[in-house]
Protein backbone atom coordinates (compact mmCIF):
# COMPACT_ATOMS: atom_id res chain seq x y z
CA UNK A 1 0.00 0.00 0.00
CA UNK A 2 1.47 3.36 -0.99
CA UNK A 3 1.74 6.26 1.41
CA UNK A 4 -1.07 7.99 -0.47
CA UNK A 5 -3.42 5.07 0.09
CA UNK A 6 -2.52 4.97 3.78
CA UNK A 7 -3.29 8.69 4.01
CA UNK A 8 -6.50 8.11 2.10
CA UNK A 9 -7.63 5.39 4.55
CA UNK A 10 -6.65 7.32 7.64
CA UNK A 11 -7.86 10.56 6.17
CA UNK A 12 -5.86 13.72 5.95
CA UNK A 13 -4.24 15.00 9.12
CA UNK A 14 -4.75 11.83 11.14
CA UNK A 15 -8.51 11.38 10.83
CA UNK A 16 -9.37 7.70 10.65
CA UNK A 17 -11.86 6.58 8.03
CA UNK A 18 -14.96 4.64 9.05
CA UNK A 19 -16.91 2.06 7.09
CA UNK A 20 -20.61 2.79 6.80
CA UNK A 21 -21.49 0.23 9.49
CA UNK A 22 -19.02 1.75 11.95
CA UNK A 23 -20.38 5.23 11.21
CA UNK A 24 -23.95 4.02 11.73
CA UNK A 25 -23.10 2.55 15.15
CA UNK A 26 -21.07 5.57 16.32
CA UNK A 27 -23.69 8.09 15.19
CA UNK A 28 -26.76 6.04 16.16
CA UNK A 29 -28.38 6.21 12.72
CA UNK A 30 -29.10 3.48 10.19
CA UNK A 31 -26.94 2.64 7.19
CA UNK A 32 -29.95 3.45 5.04
CA UNK A 33 -30.11 6.97 6.53
CA UNK A 34 -26.39 7.45 5.86
CA UNK A 35 -26.87 6.33 2.25
CA UNK A 36 -29.80 8.72 1.87
CA UNK A 37 -27.86 11.68 3.25
CA UNK A 38 -24.86 10.76 1.10
CA UNK A 39 -27.03 10.68 -2.02
CA UNK A 40 -28.43 14.11 -1.11
CA UNK A 41 -24.88 15.47 -0.77
CA UNK A 42 -25.10 16.02 2.98
CA UNK A 43 -22.25 13.57 3.66
CA UNK A 44 -19.07 12.91 1.73
CA UNK A 45 -17.98 9.36 1.04
CA UNK A 46 -14.84 7.88 -0.45
CA UNK A 47 -14.83 4.51 -2.15
CA UNK A 48 -11.91 2.12 -1.90
CA UNK A 49 -10.65 0.09 -4.84
CA UNK A 50 -12.73 -2.80 -3.47
CA UNK A 51 -15.79 -0.48 -3.42
CA UNK A 52 -16.02 -0.12 0.37
CA UNK A 53 -17.49 3.19 1.51
CA UNK A 54 -15.31 5.19 3.88
CA UNK A 55 -16.42 8.23 5.82
CA UNK A 56 -14.29 10.69 7.74
CA UNK A 57 -14.77 10.78 11.52
CA UNK A 58 -16.15 14.31 11.15
CA UNK A 59 -19.18 12.66 9.54
CA UNK A 60 -20.31 11.70 13.06
CA UNK A 61 -20.55 15.39 13.97
CA UNK A 62 -22.25 16.11 10.65
CA UNK A 63 -24.86 13.42 11.28
CA UNK A 64 -25.56 14.80 14.77
CA UNK A 65 -25.90 18.28 13.26
CA UNK A 66 -28.36 17.01 10.62
CA UNK A 67 -30.44 15.14 13.20
CA UNK A 68 -30.52 18.18 15.53
CA UNK A 69 -31.64 20.42 12.67
CA UNK A 70 -34.36 17.95 11.72
CA UNK A 71 -35.60 17.94 15.32
CA UNK A 72 -35.90 21.73 15.08
CA UNK A 73 -38.14 21.32 12.02
CA UNK A 74 -35.65 22.21 9.31
CA UNK A 75 -35.97 20.58 5.91
CA UNK A 76 -33.07 18.67 4.40
CA UNK A 77 -32.79 21.38 1.72
CA UNK A 78 -32.35 24.03 4.44
CA UNK A 79 -29.86 21.83 6.27
CA UNK A 80 -27.82 21.33 3.11
CA UNK A 81 -27.75 25.09 2.48
CA UNK A 82 -26.55 25.68 6.06
CA UNK A 83 -23.86 23.02 5.69
CA UNK A 84 -22.62 24.56 2.46
CA UNK A 85 -22.67 28.10 3.92
CA UNK A 86 -21.09 27.16 7.26
CA UNK A 87 -18.51 24.63 6.11
CA UNK A 88 -17.06 26.27 3.01
CA UNK A 89 -14.31 27.73 5.21
CA UNK A 90 -13.49 24.23 6.50
CA UNK A 91 -12.89 23.06 2.94
CA UNK A 92 -10.53 25.98 2.35
CA UNK A 93 -8.66 25.13 5.56
CA UNK A 94 -8.30 21.50 4.51
CA UNK A 95 -6.89 22.55 1.15
CA UNK A 96 -4.50 24.93 2.88
CA UNK A 97 -3.36 22.21 5.30
CA UNK A 98 -2.76 19.87 2.37
CA UNK A 99 -0.66 22.51 0.61
CA UNK A 100 1.31 23.10 3.80
CA UNK A 101 1.91 19.37 4.18
CA UNK A 102 3.15 19.19 0.57
CA UNK A 103 5.37 22.19 1.18
CA UNK A 104 6.81 20.57 4.31
CA UNK A 105 7.63 17.51 2.24
CA UNK A 106 9.36 19.66 -0.37
CA UNK A 107 11.29 21.54 2.32
CA UNK A 108 12.47 18.28 3.86
CA UNK A 109 13.65 17.10 0.47
CA UNK A 110 15.50 20.34 -0.19
CA UNK A 111 17.19 20.34 3.20
CA UNK A 112 18.38 16.81 2.55
CA UNK A 113 19.87 17.81 -0.80
CA UNK A 114 21.08 21.31 0.03
CA UNK A 115 24.58 20.28 1.00
CA UNK A 116 25.25 18.27 -2.13
CA UNK A 117 23.36 20.08 -4.89
CA UNK A 118 23.34 23.54 -6.38
CA UNK A 119 20.21 25.69 -6.75
CA UNK A 120 19.63 24.68 -10.39
CA UNK A 121 19.43 21.01 -9.44
CA UNK A 122 17.05 21.79 -6.57
CA UNK A 123 14.78 23.78 -8.90
CA UNK A 124 14.47 20.73 -11.15
CA UNK A 125 13.23 18.53 -8.28
CA UNK A 126 10.51 20.70 -6.70
CA UNK A 127 7.66 22.90 -7.89
CA UNK A 128 8.32 26.56 -8.70
CA UNK A 129 5.80 27.62 -6.05
CA UNK A 130 7.57 25.58 -3.39
CA UNK A 131 11.00 26.86 -4.43
CA UNK A 132 9.81 30.48 -4.19
CA UNK A 133 8.34 29.84 -0.76
CA UNK A 134 11.53 28.13 0.38
CA UNK A 135 13.60 31.10 -0.77
CA UNK A 136 11.27 33.42 1.16
CA UNK A 137 11.52 31.24 4.27
CA UNK A 138 15.30 31.16 4.07
CA UNK A 139 15.34 34.95 3.75
CA UNK A 140 13.09 35.32 6.80
CA UNK A 141 15.21 32.92 8.84
CA UNK A 142 18.43 34.80 8.10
Amino acid sequence: MTNYHVLEWRGFFGNRKLKIGELAVKSNVTKRTIDYYTNLGLLKVERSSSNYRYYDETSIERLHYIENCKEKGMSLVEIKKNIIDNHSEDIDLQELRLKIKNLESDVSEVIGKLNSLDQQEIKKNISKESFSLIQSLITLVK
